[in-house]
């Protein structure tokens, strides 16, 4: 889903609104979830899941083509844990009797 189909879905779960005011809304939670993670703060929705930062390790790793051995360093990643209300959708026992 892109955020302009999430907007689209906001125009029209919540018709009172103007477009330009849910437009602003949905930017600002992006912007406040941004800040929070570059921070180093969990951000927690109920439901769908957990986003929270952590650290990789630098490594030595090896350059497939020329074999030459390179040093990646160490950087931040978004780690992201499913909610139970998520895990349940995509992981029904229905679902995946079917597959």
């Amino acid at each position: 889903m892109k955020k302009s189909e999430l907007l689209e879905y906001l125009v029209k779960e919540f018709p009172e609104f103007r477009n330009e005011d849910l437009d602003e809304i949905l930017d600002g939670t992006f912007e406040a979830m941004i800040e929070a993670l570059a921070n180093d703060e969990t951000i927690e929705i109920r439901g769908l899941g957990s986003f929270k930062t952590k650290v990789r390790r630098g490594r030595e790793a090896r350059n497939p083509k020329t074999g030459e051995r390179i040093v990646v360093p160490e950087r931040r990643v978004v780690h992201f844990k499913m909610g139970k209300k998520l895990k349940s959708k995509l992981f029904s026992k229905n679902q995946l009797a079917t597959k």
